[in-house]
């Protein structure tokens, strides 16, 4: 008959072989025991003791109760549990799951970062973190066939809805939202939304401005800036929405109007250099219109390619734009795979001047 071992102690087990040998020897010589002595309290031989601390092999589940005791410490010091990572090896580990992704592939990357949260079930900021690049991830990197990661990731969002954190907790909520949204379970999300506090107290703000009373000038310029960017963020994010409504209600004067509005704001507040075509090419696509779609095309892939310089620009003196820069690669990359290979820019494929645009994207990305 064979036994089915639980997958828990499956783990303890493999942790076992970590550092618990070190531990042991550590712990037996502060006290001044032998290996005969450890061996005779546990009712095992010498050899086998000695074995455990070379780390050959490891002490039996049942006996670690009593092996603690001996060695006046716990379980978690015994099997070197480690509960939480720091912010630092968050940020690390992130990093690396964003260089596998782009080195290994999507599948991969996902692997590591489940193996990762198993280890630190309880970590909410590795989970946090970790999830939330992922799901980002699958849009920045055109991920065929979301829906199978995209039910793991929101179990890992109804989990931290109901964290202690308030950041981490509402935004699990935001993406929970959008999930029955997408799903149009429209009676889920407002049930949802209306779970979120409605605050009117602007925090941020009183900050900033106690900052100005301090004279930390330079940490109240550096929350004054990013507000201006988190605000005509939103306002693009508003205005793609009304564009969108536009063209379901076929009123595509308006639609048109946006998109004029959403460009002159855009350079007026000098974002990344590509946002400003953003809607105009989104709705060319959508009304199949070639002359408009093309001019679109060019002036973003010619954006593109210019890194933006926050710095230069009295609005953005003190924000770091490489995170920005490094996320304009991606995404021209992604147009550049969709232009090449996908289906949106169908309609221009009879066009010359779609012709030598592409031919121009293989030359300058080598694409075959």
């Amino acid at each position: 008959m064979c036994l089915k071992i639980p997958s828990g102690i499956m783990e303890l087990q493999r942790r076992l072989a970590m550092k618990i040998n070190h531990i042991i020897r550590e712990k037996r010589k502060e006290l001044l025991l032998t290996q005969e002595q450890v061996a005779e309290f546990l009712g095992v031989s010498t050899p086998a003791v000695n074995k455990w601390e070379k780390g050959s092999s490891y002490p039996d589940i049942t006996l670690l109760p009593a092996l603690a005791r001996l060695l006046k410490t716990d379980l978690n010091t015994l099997l070197s549990f480690q509960d939480d990572l720091s912010d630092v090896e968050i940020a690390n580990f992130v990093d690396e799951v964003d260089k596998t992704v782009q080195e290994k592939g999507y599948e991969t990357a996902f692997q590591m970062a489940m193996d990762k949260i198993h280890d630190f079930p309880t970590c909410e900021n590795l989970i946090y973190s970790t999830v939330m690049y992922l799901t980002g991830a699958l849009i920045l990197y055109n991920i065929s066939e979301p829906e199978r990661y995209e039910k793991v990731f929101e179990a890992f969002y109804e989990q931290l809805s109901r964290s202690q954190n308030t950041e981490i907790k509402e935004t699990a909520i935001s993406m929970l939202i959008s999930y029955s949204i997408n799903r149009k379970d429209f009676s889920k999300a407002e049930e949802l939304i209306n779970t979120l506090p409605s605050s009117s107290i602007d925090k941020e703000e009183r900050i900033a401005v106690l900052y100005t009373e301090q004279g930390k000038f330079l940490d109240a310029l550096k929350i004054w800036e990013h507000r201006i960017l988190d605000s005509i963020t939103e306002i693009q994010t508003a205005l793609m929405n009304m564009l969108d409504i536009a063209v379901k209600e076929e009123r595509i004067e308006d639609a048109d109007f946006y998109a004029d509005v959403y460009e002159q704001a855009s350079k007026l507040f000098y974002v990344t250099p590509w946002i400003p075509y953003h809607a105009k090419m989104s709705l060319s696509v959508i009304k199949k219109d070639k002359k408009e779609c093309l001019a679109a095309l060019k002036s973003t892939l010619a954006a593109m390619r210019e890194k933006w310089r926050p710095k230069e620009n009295p609005l953005y003196k003190h924000l770091d734009s490489s995170e920005t820069n490094i996320l304009s690669e991606r995404i021209l990359a992604m147009l550049q795979e969709e232009m090449v290979n996908g289906n949106e820019f169908a309609f221009l494929e009879n066009s010359q001047e779609y012709g030598q645009l592409l031919q121009e994207l293989r030359t300058y990305n080598n694409i075959e």
